[in-house]
């Protein structure tokens, strides 16, 4: 975690602290404006060529993560299961921090099939039970994803979305053309986040709204 995330989590709990009425109300009035039907049944979109398989994705989480678990592999063969191959991935990292409501900042490269990349930041609200604040690696998996720029704009989290499995948190937000699920390492994965959106954009921004 480098030292502008810290720095970013220090802030938000700070701002939390301040204002996390606030907060809560720009969540509520968010989601309304953009809401998600539930996920289909899993489909193969596209060839299988322009797609990752779970045996591709699970290397590039050992690696990532920096461990060969079970857990992992049980964690990605979950979201394969629910959702099939995905298009895309995204490894980054995040610091987040909550006080009833929650904020998490994010960076991180997006990577295709066909070699393309692009530098993304996310930013979103979250209401949740926990308070505090942490880091993560986060490697999120992408879905119906076209180009690298498709993947800029807000996203809700998809209600009864988050899970646990093998120790790693599970979530998923998406809008009409697009899916994201991110697999989450160690403590605070925080299911309250599952109620927010991510705002994904290609520059930072302190603005989560």
């Amino acid at each position: 975690m480098n030292r502008r995330m810290l720095l970013m989590a220090g802030a938000m709990l700070v701002a939390l602290g301040m204002g996390a009425a606030q907060a809560q109300q720009a969540w509520t009035d968010a989601p309304a404006q953009a809401r998600v039907q539930p996920v289909a049944a899993p489909a193969e979109k596209g060839l299988k060529g322009d797609t990752f398989s779970a045996d591709e994705i699970v290397q590039v989480g050992h690696k990532f993560f920096g461990t060969t678990t079970r857990g992992l592999a049980r964690a990605i063969e979950s979201v394969f299961a629910k959702r099939g191959r995905p298009t895309g991935y995204v490894l980054g990292e995040e610091a987040s921090g909550a006080f009833v409501a929650g904020l998490r900042y994010g960076e991180g490269w997006l990577y295709m099939k066909n070699g393309r990349r692009q530098k993304i930041f996310w930013q979103g609200p979250s209401i949740g039970f926990d308070a505090g604040g942490e880091g993560a690696k986060v490697l999120m998996l992408v879905y119906d994803i076209a180009t690298p720029r498709a993947i800029f704009g807000r996203m809700p989290g998809i209600s009864g979305s988050a899970y646990l499995v093998a120790g790693f948190g599970v979530s998923a937000y998406g809008n009409e053309q697009i899916t994201v699920m991110p697999v989450r390492s160690g403590v605070g994965w925080r299911l309250g986040a599952n109620l927010g959106y991510l705002k994904i954009t290609g520059r930072p921004t302190w603005n989560p709204f």
